[in-house]
């Protein structure tokens, strides 16, 4: 990203992550979204505080190109919760895709200039990339639960089976 477009996110990003936050929460059910947006305490809201932790981090690597290991580990912390919420895929990792529309709204003015949009489409593309990751980091999570789930079927059914006398150990 070039210094005038890094400059400009520099200066709003606190504004930037809180529209973010305001529309990643509205993904959730509207009495989930009034709570996840008005307690701030991480121990009253463990799901809103990582979620606007992860948010600032992951703007934070967009505008800082920061370790990919910390963004891995910010998209983590969101995707982890959503994967084992009644979300699907697209629902889970569309929140990612929503800071494109906070950041043409925020910089509708500055974008007419032809150098700052240029930039523009580059960080765009970068948050495609990012959405990309947060995909992948769900199918891994979606994965685990579902061989969690298998071995406890597994194990049900073999106790099932030992009490009913139908396995004998050897």
């Amino acid at each position: 990203m070039g210094k005038g477009l890094e400059k400009v996110l520099s200066k709003n990003k606190a504004a930037i992550a809180k529209q973010w936050f305001h529309l990643a929460a509205q993904t959730y059910a509207v009495d989930t979204a009034k709570f996840l947006q008005s307690k701030t305490d991480p121990f009253a809201n463990p799901v809103g505080s990582a979620l606007m932790t992860g948010l600032d981090g992951i703007l934070e690597h967009l505008i800082h190109a920061t370790d990919p290991n910390t963004l891995h580990s910010h998209l983590d912390s969101i995707i982890r919760i959503r994967a084992v919420q009644d979300f699907s895929p697209s629902q889970a990792t569309a929140f990612i895709l929503s800071l494109k529309k906070v950041l043409r709204d925020y910089f509708a003015k500055e974008l007419r200039d032809s150098r700052l949009a240029a930039e523009f489409i580059e960080l765009e593309s970068s948050i495609d990339q990012i959405c990309l990751i947060a995909f992948d980091i769900y199918m891994q999570c979606r994965e685990k639960v579902y061989q969690i789930s298998a071995n406890e079927t597994r194990k049900r059914t073999f106790k099932a089976f030992e009490r009913a006398g139908l396995i004998k150990e050897s």
